[in-house]
């Protein structure tokens, strides 16, 4: 839970002074306990209370789960990887209602993806979160317990060095492939793709080393590991994904191609230097997750049928817009596998290629060579093209060219990273399209 949000709502209920609150959160802080810790040790409530007084605030039940049965129909409600993603316990049905235990009750969020995950409406209940951890445990199992044994014979085997700035390449690359540190970082992996992540960070800071997971547009934080281990593992990753692991002044960009779980994933990884080391991102591109049918991806009829008649336009331009992992590039090759037909020659640049379709050119955009989009897309015009794709239009020229095709008998298609549709016409007026 978060502490001050804690803090605040114990004050409201008149539990605790400003200042005691203060008290309380410095000594969280400082001695690393929890805030349900900090208030018993000091006083200020006992572990019943401290849970009975959140469960008031929140106009929500208090339960004890200690003899509490759970019956097993109840149980397979959630399934074990959500259950353990949001720590959240099912412990009763009334209806389309779901009871659940969840171990920070303060998260909307965690309510809210239960609710569009299992189609029902949530009910949250505030129990010990001793007690809703043990529970989850005892009924599905636990994912960690393995990454928990290598954790500990990482830390007892001594086989890792506390790696410091001025060791050598040779000595880092030695850690990376210590058998441990291996396993860790195919451990995480594994977590990842189990839990359908979309993309995997890795973050070093001052006294702490974070490794957290997006998970339908929301960052959840895995049990941090020890500090020391951020640079023999981001190490690992820039070695699986052939990076120079040397260089940690500047970014550096790679693809880690591994089958985990029995499936194929491709990994991109960013990494940047920061103030206490690099920072590694991982984006999942897991090709057996990904229904590239125009039909399963959910589109209102009216929007369905808009599309089907411009992408068999003969001409035109037509931009999948939105945020990052909103599904730009899916709604795209969807629309590319609707016409990819024996009669229509298709090109595409991407940056990388996501996924492979059979019967379309596609062409990596590789920007440390010179061939950028603009580049690719002036080639792809002497090709004799029906129907183009390119990846994502970043600046003026390749917006000009996408635009000049289009209006010389080609249909173009790309993304733009807006918030919304009408922001793709401020967009191109800001590049300088005329």
């Amino acid at each position: 839970m978060n502490e001050k949000q804690v803090a605040e709502l114990f004050i409201e209920q008149q539990v605790l002074q400003p200042s005691q609150a203060e008290d309380v959160l410095n000594e969280a802080n400082v001695n690393g306990k929890t805030m349900v810790q900090a208030m018993v040790d000091g006083g200020f409530v006992d572990e019943s209370g401290f849970y009975r007084t959140i469960a008031e605030a929140l106009g929500a039940e208090y339960v004890d789960l200690g003899e509490k049965e759970i019956a097993p129909a109840i149980l397979k409600l959630i399934p074990s990887g959500l259950a353990r993603l949001h720590r959240a316990l099912p412990i009763g049905l009334s209806g389309n209602t779901l009871r659940v235990a969840l171990a920070d009750p303060l998260d909307p969020r965690a309510a809210e993806d239960l609710r569009f995950a299992l189609g029902k409406d949530v009910d949250v209940v505030v129990a010990r979160t001793e007690q809703i951890d043990n529970r989850i445990k005892e009924h599905y199992g636990t994912d960690t317990s393995s990454m928990e044994e290598v954790l500990k014979q990482l830390g007892e085997a001594g086989e890792l060095l506390q790696i410091r700035g001025d060791e050598t390449a040779a000595a880092v690359e030695a850690e990376a492939n210590a058998t441990p540190i291996i396993r860790f970082v195919d451990l995480i992996l594994y977590q990842a793709i189990q839990d359908r992540a979309s993309d995997i960070h890795f973050e070093p800071f001052e006294n702490e080393f974070k490794i957290r997971y997006r998970v339908d547009g929301a960052l959840y934080e895995m049990s941090p590991p020890p500090r020391h281990l951020a640079l023999p593992v981001i190490s690992r990753v820039k070695v699986m994904a052939n990076m120079n692991i040397a260089e940690r002044r500047l970014p550096q960009d790679g693809r880690i191609q591994k089958n985990i779980a029995g499936r194929h994933v491709d990994l991109r990884v960013s990494t940047l230097p920061t103030q206490f080391g690099e920072s590694v991102v991982l984006r999942v591109l897991d090709r057996s997750t990904v229904n590239l049918d125009l039909e399963m991806l959910g589109l209102p009829e009216y929007v369905h049928n808009y599309i089907l008649e411009i992408i068999n336009r003969p001409n035109g331009i037509f931009i999948a817009t939105g945020p990052t992992g909103s599904g730009k590039t899916t709604t795209l090759y969807s629309c590319l596998r609707k016409i990819n037909t024996i009669d229509s020659k298709l090109l595409t640049a991407e940056e990388p290629v996501e996924y492979d379709l059979d019967g379309i050119v596609q062409v990596p955009v590789n920007e440390a060579i010179g061939l950028t989009f603009a580049r690719a897309l002036r080639a792809f015009l002497r090709q004799d093209p029906d129907r183009i794709m390119i990846g994502e239009t970043r600046d003026l020229e390749t917006a000009q060219i996408a635009i000049q095709a289009s209006l010389t008998g080609h249909l173009v298609f790309t993304t733009l990273h807006t918030n919304d549709a009408p922001g793709a016409i401020t967009r191109l007026i800001d590049m300088g399209v005329e």
